[in-house]
């Protein structure tokens, strides 16, 4: 049934929710780690703690706090911090998984003020769900695209049936996780470029990672105002520059990149 697919916010448990976008004034509870509660796991900078506003019914909600810094993002960091951070959320999020404790876990990042998050503080989510298979919603032809780069391990392309339109990027390895440095390295390059380098300004941006097939995807999302179009009637619109998109972040990015 098509109410299966439906989660319910929690708006009492919303309420206290710290957001610094909206208010600037509010301290950020990531910064005061000796305040932190139900911590499950750390690794250096890296945190996993259960969700202390978990506002989504019928899961289980955790956060990856990312950095000791407040006012940074993926593209500042080094090759070799990204490569650690990915591998120990890429952990976390595939033992969760192979719990099954729950019908489906998806790990996503928000950035930026129109990324729906909260928070300025870098940080990802893992959330386990009881009742919804995201895999159920997907298409094959959601990960196609045209080409910016491959090698044997990975391969970046950007999508010509996005989910919800214009630009996004699809990185995609074997969930043997065998191409994890060069992976993590990839989805940097291409945060960067849609932080610094994409068509029009950008400053807020999301990940999709996915398991499917025996392949881990990142779908890098740079975000807009939604469109009326879509909310209102489904109807997903392309860019007609695709392909100049496309052929500039091979340039600027993959031209000399070697893994």
């Amino acid at each position: 049934m098509e109410q299966d697919r439906y989660l319910t916010f929690l708006n009492d448990i919303n309420d206290g929710k710290p957001n610094n976008f909206v208010n600037k004034d509010t301290e950020c509870p990531f910064c005061d780690r000796k305040s932190l509660e139900n911590i499950i796991d750390t690794e250096g900078p890296f945190i996993i703690l259960k969700n202390k506003y978990p506002t989504i019914k019928d899961t289980c909600q955790l956060v990856i706090i990312e950095s000791y810094e407040c006012d940074t993002n993926m593209s500042k960091y080094s090759d070799e911090y990204m490569i650690e951070l990915i591998r120990f959320s890429i952990k976390h999020w595939l033992e969760i998984e192979k719990s099954n404790k729950y019908k489906s876990v998806i790990f996503y990042k928000n950035h930026g003020p129109r990324s729906g998050g909260s928070l300025k503080h870098p940080h990802m989510q893992i959330v386990g769900i009881d009742n919804i298979d995201y895999k159920e919603s997907l298409r094959e032809d959601n990960f196609e695209g045209i080409s910016i780069y491959e090698s044997e391990g990975c391969s970046i392309n950007l999508s010509t049936k996005p989910f919800n339109g214009f630009s996004e990027f699809n990185i995609i390895m074997s969930d043997t996780l065998d191409a994890i440095e060069e992976f993590s390295c990839i989805v940097k390059k291409v945060v960067t470029y849609v932080l610094n380098d994409y068509f029009v300004k950008c400053d807020s941006f999301n990940l999709f990672f996915y398991h499917m097939d025996k392949r881990i995807i990142c779908k890098v999302f740079p975000r807009f105002v939604t469109s009326p179009l879509n909310l209102g009637y489904g109807i997903r619109q392309i860019s007609d520059s695709a392909e100049d998109i496309a052929d500039d972040l091979k340039k600027l990015y993959f031209t000399d990149y070697k893994k």
